[in-house]
């Protein structure tokens, strides 16, 4: 579970600020808690632990400074083409992964799978406030098609091409590269536990 070294009465004031209800906490131990999508936070003392399957629908608000540029790593997992398959990502700044996640989606290709990946990282990264992100994922397709170097003949590949470059815009400054599947290694972890989890 993340826990957020920050003044929780801080971190009060940004949830309500953000418009996320707070109450009183479940024990003597618990100042308050909050509930965002799949994340909810508990203050105790001096900090906030977040805890759910999707904590950064929290975290980003309780980051105490916006801004920046992260390392966004993606991989998408399918066993079988189509076949049941997961998403796994992670964030990276100079002071280490920032946030990840892996979740099982529907049975569908790799490369929807790739996409499906790519587009819930860079949606975390804008909750965290980023304004700048270098993108890295080990699937070449992807990469090429979002640089506008291979063409979509898929329809479905070409809308999620369409909502990726949207969310790339939303940032100041972006880059996206290939590498190699170890240098992924913590985001092609996460998409295959999220697999073998199911």
């Amino acid at each position: 579970m993340p826990s957020v070294e920050c003044d929780p009465d801080v971190a009060r004031e940004r949830l309500e600020a953000a418009g996320v209800a707070v109450e009183a906490g479940n024990t003597e131990y618990e100042r308050w808690r909050a509930e965002r999508g799949d994340a909810t936070a508990v203050a105790y003392g001096d900090k906030v632990v977040v805890q759910g399957s999707r904590p950064t629908d929290l975290l980003a608000l309780l980051r105490s400074e916006a801004g920046g540029r992260a390392h966004v790593y993606f991989d998408g997992a399918s066993r079988g083409n189509p076949g049941p398959a997961a998403i796994g990502w992670a964030i990276v700044t100079s002071d280490g992964i920032v946030a990840e996640g892996g979740e099982r989606i529907d049975e569908t290709t790799n490369n929807r799978a790739e996409y499906a990946a790519l587009e819930r990282a860079l949606e975390a990264a804008s909750d965290y406030g980023f304004d700048e992100v270098d993108v890295r994922g080990d699937s070449q397709l992807i990469v090429r098609q979002v640089r506008g170097e291979y063409d979509t003949n898929n329809p479905e590949l070409r809308e999620r091409r369409v909502r990726v470059l949207e969310l790339l815009s939303s940032f100041d400054r972006w880059s996206i590269e290939h590498v190699p599947r170890e240098v992924n290694e913590r985001a092609d972890s996460l998409a295959n536990e999220a697999l073998d989890d199911g």
